[in-house]
């Protein structure tokens, strides 16, 4: 597993923004889009290209294009709904699917709700969004379903980490996938609740609103 942090101006004033509990709902899910963009740029570095001739105004080339299989970007619902435009923007041609994936709130284990992705994602390249790595157990969950479908590669693009969630998914991992986790910053470390420490709160209830 790799770890990168994402050390940019922008990034930082961008997530200053995020953390003040003052910042409305809209603008918190303006710059969520905007501050994913600036992460995927990074997080698409080694996206798979093949060759393609085109004509220009002026000559014919030999071009890029991405390859097929398309990459896949799943969104952890509900929160990683509010990063799916950000990502979608930069790469509009990606195919989009999703997972439903819910923390108990006593156990802290990933509880699964909705699935609408392929059975087989044979040599896919896959970006899995989900603003916050708190325990890290979301997405061990997302990680081992997207690889044991034969995923090619996993990267998991996210605003904050725990030093503890990185930990845990680091040891369930191991070296047995091509796994990347793109983060703004790794916070101080979580509390007793399982929350990032200082954090910026419940991204979903920031984005979305509190559903009971």
């Amino acid at each position: 597993m790799k770890l990168q942090v994402i050390d940019h101006p922008l990034v930082t004033h961008k997530l200053t923004v995020l953390r003040d509990e003052n910042t409305p709902s809209p603008v918190f899910r303006q710059l969520v889009e905007e501050l994913i963009m600036l992460l995927a740029y990074e997080s698409t570095r080694n996206v798979a290209i093949t060759p393609k001739a085109i004509n220009t105004p002026v000559a014919p080339m030999t071009a890029a294009k991405l390859s097929k299989p398309r990459p896949i970007v799943v969104p952890i619902l509900r929160a990683g709904l509010g990063m799916l435009e950000g990502m979608t923007r930069l790469m509009p041609t990606a195919e989009v699917g999703f997972l439903g994936l819910k923390r108990d709130e006593e156990t802290l284990e990933a509880i699964t709700y909705a699935n609408r992705l392929p059975d087989d994602l044979t040599d896919r390249q896959c970006f899995v969004l989900d603003p916050m790595l708190a325990t890290g157990h979301t997405l061990i969950a997302a990680i081992d379903y997207l690889l044991e479908r034969g995923a090619k590669d996993v990267t998991a693009i996210c605003i904050l980490a725990a030093p503890e969630g990185l930990k845990t998914l680091e040891d369930h991992i191991g070296d047995r996938g091509d796994v990347k986790i793109i983060v703004a910053a790794v916070d101080e470390k979580l509390n007793e609740k399982g929350f990032i420490v200082p954090g910026l709160g419940d991204a979903g209830d920031r984005l979305y609103g509190v559903v009971d």
